[in-house]
């Protein structure tokens, strides 16, 4: 299979990217599943169901959120009747929707996306991401029940992502670190044959503050004190994520390769 995870979708030049690029890229690159996270497309914070909408009719299969799930209050709805939308595993035990599904690609094929929250250096204190997506793994095994197994981890740490890239190695064809906006260098297939990428990076403009115009954080970072809200960066914007070949017997990675697609970063491709 061919998959293709797109990191954090910021605001509207994040979502314009995904809308106008990701059907092209569909089929040129002949992707079975396409999962992004979108936890940051509505004004930088959540997702709305309108915009949530707009990504899936793009091309999405699926749409991770992470600690900014329900800040867009309509979500907490949403999320009930659209199943292709996923809350972290790890979240509060009554928060609405599923942080855990299996969806059909359209081969038939049968594809686990999950997502978990970390907790080092996190606001509020999630539950333990290791047993929860341990959990999910062991109900879903890889080359079994399902042809293929993403992870999305949601952290602040790097050290904490590796952590759990090689707590699910030989279990999930690929772990995706998601949350800092920063594409890392350090894709690589591990000894156990998961993929694994600690950041995707962002769908977003980066002549910008991780996303956000550069005004109100560079001011508050020189001068300790804030004036405004801080507002998405509106120029053209990066496509940034991870790109996977699995192998169909086993559900695990035989390639991966790091994305970037248009705005300021250099292109890099399947």
């Amino acid at each position: 299979m061919k998959l293709l995870f797109l990191g954090d979708v910021m605001g509207r030049a994040g979502r314009a990217a995904v809308t106008a690029r990701l059907p092209g890229l569909r089929a040129e690159w002949g992707l079975d599943f396409v999962v992004v996270n979108g936890e940051n497309a509505t004004s930088g914070v959540g997702l709305s169901a309108e915009h949530a909408k707009a990504i899936l009719a793009a091309g999405a299969d699926c749409i991770t959120l992470g600690d900014h799930a329900f800040d867009q209050k309509d979500m907490l709805s949403f999320i009930e009747t659209e199943p292709r939308i996923l809350r972290p595993l790890n979240y509060a035990k009554t928060a609405p929707g599923k942080g855990a599904r299996v969806f059909s690609a359209q081969s038939g094929r049968k594809v686990l996306v999950t997502q978990a929250l970390g907790q080092v250096f996190m606001k509020r204190p999630f539950d333990d991401p290791f047993s929860a997506l341990d959990a999910v793994l062991r109900a879903h095994p890889l080359g079994g029940s399902v042809q293929a197994a993403i992870v999305d981890i949601h952290c602040e740490a790097t050290s904490e992502k590796m952590g759990v890239g090689h707590w699910c190695d030989g279990r999930a064809s690929l772990v995706v670190g998601t949350h800092t906006h920063v594409p890392t260098a350090d894709a690589q297939v591990l000894p156990g044959g998961t993929a694994f990428h600690s950041d995707a990076g962002m769908c977003g403009d980066y002549n910008s503050v991780i996303g956000m115009d550069k005004l109100e954080p560079m001011r508050r970072f020189v001068t300790g004190m804030g004036k405004e809200r801080f507002s998405p960066a509106n120029g053209e914007a990066t496509l940034s994520g991870t790109y996977v070949e699995t192998d169909d017997r086993t559900g695990l990675a035989t390639r991966v390769r790091m994305i970037r697609v248009g705005g300021r970063l250099e292109e890099a491709r399947p």
